[in-house]
């Protein structure tokens, strides 16, 4: 049992990681694989720093914690990163994994815009954790909506710490000199500082 929390991690922060943590004790996960993004064919990517800064943060940022693994898989793949491509190639390589998907519960009202949404179904649970505050009556008809639409659909829903950080809120704050202790780990704290990120 695997989880998967992807993103561009621009910059990882404790949120992501408290994400994780979560998903892996209360779904008995045996790993979470911390997975960055290479080329998002859903932002642009004018201001986001190179894979290999951003692969560097999330490594410091797991370093000390067993059950996390860091992945390339996107990163080191040519093109956009699409998820139902990351699946397949993820159960190529072991298909007796069961993978588990973390996002956060808004994803389940735009995941039908995604590449093969079917695909994405058919390889791995869904683990959409509740932190948006969203009315849990419209979360539950999302959810509903997807199970009658596609076929193979597991979602599960995740309650989770609701954490009101954002990586768009660490870029601000060090663009304006402010203090980002304890809303990133303290080694990625002085990645950005020495590496001159964001400012």
């Amino acid at each position: 049992k695997t989880g998967i929390l992807g993103g561009t991690f621009n910059p990882i922060h404790m949120g992501h990681l408290m994400l994780a943590e979560n998903a892996y004790d209360s779904l008995e996960l045996d790993k979470v694989l911390i997975m960055p993004s290479g080329v998002s064919y859903l932002k642009a990517n004018d201001n986001i720093p190179s894979a290999a800064h951003r692969i560097r943060m999330a490594g410091l940022a797991i370093s000390n914690n067993r059950h996390f693994e860091l992945s390339k898989i996107e990163t080191e793949r040519e093109g956009n990163s699409y998820t139902c491509e990351t699946l397949l190639m993820l159960k190529e390589i072991d298909p007796n994994t069961e993978y588990y998907y973390i996002v956060g519960e808004d994803t389940l009202f735009h995941i039908e815009s995604w590449k093969e949404p079917q695909t994405i179904f058919d390889n791995c649970i869904i683990v959409a954790a509740k932190r948006y505050n969203i009315d849990n009556k419209a979360l539950e008809h999302q959810k509903g909506y997807l199970e009658n639409k596609f076929e193979n659909v597991r979602i599960k829903l995740l309650d989770s710490p609701n954490i009101d950080i954002s990586s768009t809120m660490i870029r601000m704050r060090v663009a304006a000199k402010k203090s980002i202790r304890y809303y990133v780990p303290r080694d990625v704290e002085s990645y950005i500082y020495n590496n001159n990120l964001y400012r």
